[in-house]
């Protein structure tokens, strides 16, 4: 029987927001056990655009499967209750700002002496040593300060705007992931555990592929990758460079060269992709144009507007990119699947996969991963350490 890749793991996860409930998710999704520990204020994503009183759906897509705790840090007995789940974890994530683990006395210099074995994961926005560390850094910040925003500004000619998209988040959990498998592989060889110090602005910097446009003095980067007006009132986005698409157009597919003899170049490329778009806009419908780029062997896509539309592609529906589940009141939701294929193993979420209330197992995951009795969970819960809705 198919058998979830990392089933047995145990993770504590002291993460919010995005960067690091992303990497999170996914490791549950990969069948680790995740232990959310949630402050009594809770994660300010349950209620990032929700609607009345349903739990935000950016909230249940990056903590679904999750279990949950509700700890106090600040209250007493809050710091032993941590020193000892941590003592039993493989994993614990944190994505809080440089420093702040230490002050409640949880930092990585307290939990290795309970767990020399533990891999811990620390996602900050400039690192925990470096000179900016005590910085707030959500994606936008470091969006603009990486360049994206304005790169992106000049190569649309508009005015800058953040990326709809958090991709400083985002890559920071994957990389986190390939770190925290690494780390593994190591312990399994040593024995030894590791910290692990994700800085955002490093990762974003990593996963650019246009960093060689600077990196080798070569900006501003040639036109690519436009968006054409097309039949129908569509649009569409054609992959590649203009030089490629001219040739294609004007030696497969008999476009005239409109540019006169001896034009400098700003006049060919004006005229030339004048002549291009006229060209597509003369065919007599969008599925006339694809079938001519196809068989020019131009890469295209429909750009999509933003909404359910995006979901019913029939390539998106066969690769069941959504998946249908429960919140925590018993709503009925949808959201993303992970995506994870494997031959042999098991991964992602199912229609029973739910989120989970504040301290929804604060009993049940105290029992499993402490064997505490009722007497000392309770008596927690008088203290004010444990909260639970």
């Amino acid at each position: 029987m198919a058998e979830f890749p990392l089933a047995g793991l145990k993770v504590l996860d002291f993460t919010r927001v995005v960067a690091g409930p992303y990497a999170t998710r996914m490791l549950s999704d990969l069948g680790a056990e995740v232990l959310k520990v949630e402050p009594p204020e809770g994660d300010v994503t349950r209620r990032l655009g929700s609607q009345g009183d349903r739990l935000s759906g950016y909230y249940l897509q990056q903590n679904i499967g999750k279990r949950n705790i509700c700890v106090d840090l600040k209250a007493p007995g809050a710091r032993e209750l941590i020193l000892k789940l941590a003592a039993t974890a493989d994993i614990v994530t944190e994505n809080f700002r440089p420093g702040v683990m230490a002050k409640f006395g949880i930092g990585w210099d307290d939990l290795v002496k309970v767990n020399p074995g533990l891999i811990m994961l620390s996602i900050s926005g400039y690192g925990q040593t470096g000179p900016d560390r005590k910085k707030a850094a959500y994606a936008p910040v470091l969006h603009a300060q990486s360049g994206l925003i304005a790169r992106q500004a000049e190569m649309a000619n508009a005015k800058p705007v953040d990326i709809q998209m958090s991709v400083a988040d985002s890559y920071s959990s994957l990389h986190g992931i390939i770190a925290i498998l690494a780390a593994l592989r190591v312990r399994d060889q040593s024995g030894e555990g590791q910290h692990i110090d994700m800085a955002m602005t490093s990762v974003l910097h990593s996963v650019d592929d246009y960093a060689h446009w600077v990196l080798d003095d070569n900006w501003p980067k040639p036109e690519e990758n436009s968006v054409w007006d097309a039949p129908e009132g569509r649009r569409i986005l054609i992959a590649g460079d203009m030089k490629w698409m001219w040739v294609m157009f004007s030696t497969r597919d008999g476009l005239a060269d409109p540019t006169p003899e001896g034009a400098d170049i700003a006049t060919k490329v004006r005229m030339r992709r004048e002549a291009m778009e006229r060209h597509m806009l003369d065919h007599d419908s969008f599925d006339a144009l694809t079938a001519t780029l196809d068989r020019l062997n131009l890469a295209w896509g429909e750009v999509q507007p933003f909404g359910a539309g995006i979901y019913e592609q029939p390539s998106v529906r066969a690769l069941g990119v959504v998946v249908d589940v429960k919140d925590e009141a018993g709503h009925a939701r949808r959201t993303i699947q992970s995506p994870y294929r494997f031959s042999k193993s098991k991964s992602g979420i199912d229609g029973d996969s739910k989120t989970a209330k504040r301290g929804e197992h604060n009993v049940a995951a105290l029992r499993d991963w402490l064997d505490m009795d009722e007497s000392e969970i309770s008596a927690l819960a008088e203290s004010k350490t444990l909260i639970s809705e």
